[in-house]
């Protein structure tokens, strides 16, 4: 299949009609037109210590797309070495983050766990091969001994046991006979190494944990660079595609799965990150803002974790559209918010139903309508796509307009309702104001306007124009629903850090409306029903907070943006 795959990509390229490939892409054509494998095998490795955010959206993305583009495999695997931090639901959002995205692992679904054994026997065969020993230095002594950028790193007093002792002392580490952090085990590498991370790291570490999936067997766990490239091998994985933080540990991920003897090893290649500038994806930020209650979990929508955006309404669609918009290299950078909500609103602009919705109403009354008559009229689905058809909403006597599509003393070229002015209101009738209420507190409560019976459907016979049209919804069955809008979590002017490494919080980044009037059809959303509100933006139905009859709406976004889409 190889072969078939990288004479397609010559055809293509002798035919000029190829588009330009990452370079990712191109180090895997050579691999498989030189013969280093004969096939595609990609891999997404979390750890499961919290949940996933719009930068591991790439990498799975990434590590998926390229199995599909070559007709290979793709794995979803835990790498579950740390007890400590690791939780069931983490691993279900996950999953769930995993599936939502599209990335399609079948029945491949590992944990490190599953391969515990043979990394302890790949631990064994490091000692008997001299390239393994025990420790007992400290954890500062290990700091102390390993040297700086500058300076080489001295050996370990204990770097020259022999094979048999070692043995010895790693049965007993792993038979529970040494405390947490009195001994480890590291390979043997070079301490004089330019490259600290070859400075003889530790693979193993004492911690009498209990594991979700192994229960009491282990009290000695492999570190990360130790247990990835195994795993990845055992796996059978071809192409280990991981961020740049990574390529330092590449010589070591290559030193262990050559020593430990893996046939057809896999190899790592390294991309920059997807980094969103003013957010908030760090967890162990994140953490404390779920313990702290200043946000109402993981997957709060002012957040970016996956489960955030989808939850906010963001698309699987959109999610990959922002990541091919911000492509694949090896040089870091930073991608504007603003390029992620273009991205939802290019792919909802076709989808969504065109809404009627008032956020902040203010009710307006047509004296001259005929009382307790309500008319049904026909209003686009979406003029943008005819195939969406129509729907029928009604129309009475009284209805609820935006309280700022009316002014008493409007500025000029206002061009909305005030008195003696004429407007659309949108598929129904042309009105003009004709006086307006207050309260004791001088707020507007009730606008009165008179219509005009020959302008049905928002046209006049006489061919008049109006300069201003204004939505609404009939008050007489408007439903009542809790609209959420949302902003940056952070304060964007200050920055995302104070001095003092907190937070920079937002204190507006949530507006609850508790009484928005909608037309009925809405009233019967159910979670993640995606809609746009004619004028204010793009919305979806709260997955947490929602009940059947009972929507809660989080604005997705608004209708402006100000992202300017770059020229080629």
């Amino acid at each position: 299949m190889a072969e078939e795959v990288v004479t397609n990509l010559n055809e293509n390229a002798e035919g000029g009609n190829t588009p330009s490939r990452h370079f990712i892409e191109q180090a895997i054509d050579k691999d498989l037109k030189d013969g280093v494998y004969d096939h595609v095998h990609t891999r997404f490795p979390p750890e499961p210590n919290g949940f996933l955010h719009i930068g591991h959206a790439k990498s799975i993305l990434l590590n998926y797309g390229m199995a599909k583009e070559y007709g290979g495999k793709f794995n979803l695997r835990f790498d579950d070495t740390n007890p400590t931090k690791e939780k069931a639901e983490f691993m279900d959002s996950i999953i769930e983050d995993v599936k939502w995205l599209g990335a399609d692992y079948e029945d491949r679904l590992f944990h490190a766990s599953d391969y515990f054994d043979e990394m302890y026997e790949d631990a064994i065969k490091l000692i008997k091969k001299g390239k393994a020993y025990v420790s007992e230095l400290s954890a500062d002594e290990m700091r102390e001994y390993r040297g700086t950028l500058t300076e080489p790193g001295k050996e370990d007093p204990n770097r020259n046991r022999s094979v048999e002792e070692n043995l010895k002392l790693f049965e007993d580490m792993k038979n529970g006979k040494f405390e947490d952090g009195s001994v480890t085990l590291r390979a043997k590498i070079d301490m004089a190494s330019p490259n600290i991370n070859m400075r003889d790291p530790i693979i193993y570490r004492v911690a009498h944990m209990t594991h979700a999936r192994t229960g009491d067997k282990w009290c000695i766990y492999p570190m990360y660079d130790f247990a990835h490239p195994i795993e990845d091998a055992i796996e059978g994985i071809t192409h280990s595609l991981c961020t740049l933080e990574f390529e330092d540990h590449r010589p070591l991920y290559d030193w262990v799965k050559e020593e430990c003897e893996y046939k057809n090893p896999p190899r790592q290649i390294e991309f920059a990150k997807l980094y969103l500038n003013n957010v908030v994806t760090g967890k162990r930020y994140i953490k404390r803002l779920v313990e702290d209650g200043i946000v109402d979990g993981w997957d709060d929508p002012r957040l970016v974790t996956i489960a955030s955006l989808r939850r906010r309404g963001f698309t699987p669609e959109s999610i990959k559209m922002f990541v091919d918009m911000c492509g694949i290299s090896k040089a870091n950078s930073t991608a504007e918010y603003a390029m992620l909500e273009y991205c939802i609103r290019e792919d909802l602009k076709l989808k969504a139903k065109r809404m009627l919705a008032i956020l902040d109403p203010v009710k307006l009354v047509i004296d001259n309508y005929p009382e307790g008559q309500t008319e049904y009229l026909d209003i686009e689905n979406n003029k943008e796509v005819p195939e969406m058809g129509s729907r029928k909403v009604p129309f009475g006597r009284e209805l609820y307009i935006e309280r700022e599509d009316f002014m008493e003393e409007p500025p000029k070229k206002y061009f909305r309702l005030f008195p003696g002015n004429e407007v659309r209101l949108m598929n129904a009738y042309f009105v003009t104001c004709t006086s307006f209420v207050k309260d004791e507190n001088g707020k507007v409560t009730e606008i009165h306007c008179t219509y005009d019976p020959e302008t049905k459907g928002g046209d006049s016979a006489d061919g008049r124009k109006v300069k201003g049209t204004i939505h609404w919804v009939a008050a007489k069955e408007a439903v009542n629903c809790e609209v959420r809008l949302y902003e940056n979590i952070i304060d964007e002017e200050k920055g995302v850090y104070n001095e003092d490494g907190s937070l920079n919080l937002n204190p507006h980044s949530i507006t609850v409306i508790k009484d928005a009037k909608l037309e009925p059809e809405l009233g019967e959303a159910v979670a993640y029903d995606k809609f746009q509100f004619v004028r204010n933006g793009f919305f979806s139905v709260d997955s947490k907070d929602s009940k059947p009859g009972a929507p809660v709406f989080n604005r997705i976004v608004s209708l402006k943006s100000s992202f300017v889409l770059p020229k080629n």
